[in-house]
């Protein structure tokens, strides 16, 4: 897969594709949110917190982007009906989908395995690892009637090498990793239908804060270093643009920086 540089000068114009963006409020989310918007995209704004999701539809509208849509659900209590009625809501609202982009997450607590929740655990894997499940499936059908509709999921350097005290985090995020393999494979006939994932590494974002409270924050790089490479992704490509895990940090380095899906 040829992947763009990441001081390209231009982005992929993303008119006429719809962009379904998970965390759209967050750090990377909302970076990526915009940029899809200034690319033409229509946008489906997905958070937790309504206030922040119309924030940001504010800000979009401001711009002068297509009128986004709000799609407001926890993760943490999402139930497989929740996603189903969020597939018949864009298709009655946008009739199509092109595109998800996966970016939301919950840290939870890191420590010793005995000193966490078990609430917390199943907390974490529902948002970081059954939801984007529940919603990819239940968003396939709609995915389906596009031409080229893609899927980026975000994964976490720890869940390809968990280590001590990630707990629930690392856990999801191999599993998270588990289920875009498999999608890969059960998706390498669908010739309509791509599935990569990112591993954005250390960016400068709310969660690595979290995770390092004392780093220098200006020594990494931006979550807008990474446009480039998903609105590649997100973007109208030819099927070979599928089934890869990209090294996000390799990538900005340019040195390889791609691991094949499938087997």
């Amino acid at each position: 897969m040829p992947l763009p540089a990441p001081d390209t000068p231009s982005l992929p114009d993303l008119a006429d594709r719809v962009v379904f963006v998970t965390g759209a409020a967050g750090g990377l989310g909302r970076v990526l949110t915009i940029a899809c918007a200034k690319a033409g995209a229509t946008v489906a704004l997905h958070g937790r917190v309504v206030r922040k999701l119309e924030a940001l539809y504010d800000d979009l509208m401001a711009l002068g982007a297509t009128e986004p849509v709000i799609v407001p659900l926890d993760f943490a209590k999402a139930e497989a009906e929740d996603f189903a009625n969020v597939a018949s809501a864009l298709e009655a609202q946008l009739g199509r989908l092109d595109a998800i982009v996966h970016t939301a997450v919950q840290l939870g607590s890191l420590g010793p395995i005995e000193h966490q929740s078990f609430d917390l655990w199943l907390s974490g894997l529902r948002i970081n690892l059954a939801a984007p499940m529940g919603l990819t499936r239940a968003l396939t059908r709609l995915l389906s009637q596009s031409s080229d509709a893609s899927v980026t999921f975000t994964l976490d350097t720890r869940g390809q090498e968990p280590h001590a005290y990630w707990g629930s985090y690392a856990a999801a995020k191999a599993g998270l990793n588990a289920l875009t393999t498999i999608m890969a494979d059960e998706w390498e006939t669908r010739e309509n239908l791509r599935i990569n994932a990112v591993v954005p590494g250390p960016i400068r974002s709310p969660l690595r804060t979290q995770t390092h409270p004392a780093e220098a924050r200006e020594d990494l790089p931006p979550p807008e270093a990474l446009v480039p490479l998903y609105l590649h992704l997100i973007s109208g490509q030819a099927k070979a643009e599928s089934g890869v895990r990209i090294d996000a940090q390799a990538w900005l380095a340019g040195t390889p920086a791609l691991t094949s899906l499938l087997p």
